[in-house]
């Protein structure tokens, strides 16, 4: 396990950085559209690590996921023009309802394009959450074959692209996860557990923590098939990854956001990545134990408190719940991958 925030990294020049400011000021944008969610004391969980462990509880918000934060944020503070010409994303799950939901409340044009692989509940949330403003198109068989679809639209259309991560205003919007969470806790956060996907989330609130709680210790999560963020910092730039498995699809990219690296490589403490098969195992645990439905995005914060387990004793933690969209036609594939993960982790005892 490494410790990065030792180790200094170059600034990047002639790019706008998210800042403390423009995250407060997301917050008033904000303040109409996005649930401020409960920072909640799980009893369990807490027992169980002999410490205070509490749950921000994203699972929660609106659209069942952070991602309305940063997309309203970027979408409200589009120009007239802008607005006129609409905006294009691509996406596979929840960033796409975030748009589509901004999109419907601005009354702004959108044109979704998700993966043909993409599970039917996500594609009819899209366009529940859209109604009459979003068009979604089914296209390719990854993110990565929608994404170029995407691209080539946006400059037919001169539309505004609405990327998931890599985005200053997207990522102060997320950055609002971490002003709630300062305002609702009762004592000093010791450690905070946030997934890593792109790099979003993450880089908002490792902004706003290391400005307004610097002594908080950061602690970012992968999932262990796609930890192209462990690999970016192994190698000392962004690099990405040839392939992945896609499976904890709100965390599974192949490369991060530049902004996303650097900004992670700087106040990140720790990056840590778990087994898509702890994450299964730890989502029906949340299931059966909190009454939680996480997605397995959601549950990755609190399925890396193993590693840390005894660092954290007497401590208090913060894990991110970063989204519950869960597809219930994945159940058998989340109970399948659990077994054969407590089998292995049995048999190395």
């Amino acid at each position: 396990m490494h410790h990065y925030a030792d180790n200094a990294v170059a600034p990047i020049s002639d790019v706008r950085l998210p800042t403390v400011t423009g995250i407060k000021q997301a917050v008033s944008r904000l303040a109409s559209v996005v649930s401020h969610t409960p920072l909640q004391v799980s009893c369990n969980l807490s027992a169980g690590y002999n410490a205070e462990i509490s749950l921000k509880r994203e699972d929660l918000q609106i659209i069942r996921s952070f991602k309305i934060r940063g997309a309203y944020n970027k979408i409200s503070q589009l120009s007239l023009y802008e607005r006129k010409k609409g905006v294009v994303c691509a996406s596979a799950g929840n960033h796409s309802q975030g748009v589509a939901y901004a999109c419907a409340a601005l009354q702004i044009k959108a044109k979704i394009f998700m993966p043909a692989t993409t599970p039917p509940h996500k594609v009819n949330r899209t366009c529940h959450y859209g109604q009459h403003f979003v068009d979604v198109v089914l296209i390719g068989s990854t993110f990565d074959e929608a994404y170029a679809e995407a691209i080539a639209y946006q400059l037919n259309h001169q539309a505004t692209m609405i990327h998931p991560f890599n985005d200053v205003d997207i990522i102060e919007g997320q950055g609002t996860v971490a002003l709630e969470i300062l305002k609702d806790a009762q004592r000093k956060i010791d450690y905070l557990f946030v997934p890593v996907g792109g790099g979003g989330l993450a880089s908002g609130i490792a902004t706003y923590f290391k400005a307004c709680s610097p002594e908080t210790i950061l602690v970012g999560v992968e999932p262990a098939g796609a930890a192209s963020m462990k690999a970016s910092f192994e190698a000392g730039k962004n690099i990405g990854l040839a392939t992945i498995d896609g499976f904890v699809d709100g965390a599974a990219v192949k490369l991060s956001g530049d902004l996303g690296y650097h900004i992670c490589r700087e106040k990140l403490d720790y990056l840590v990545s778990v087994p898509e098969g702890k994450a299964c195992a730890t989502l029906l645990d949340l299931y059966s134990k909190e009454a939680m439905v996480v997605e397995p995005a959601g549950t990755l914060s609190i399925a890396a408190l193993d590693l840390f387990a005894e660092q954290i004793q007497g401590k208090h933690v913060v894990c991110i719940v970063s989204g519950g969209n869960n597809d219930s036609g994945r159940m058998g594939e989340i109970k399948a991958r659990a077994l054969q993960y407590q089998h292995l982790s049995y048999q190395q005892e």
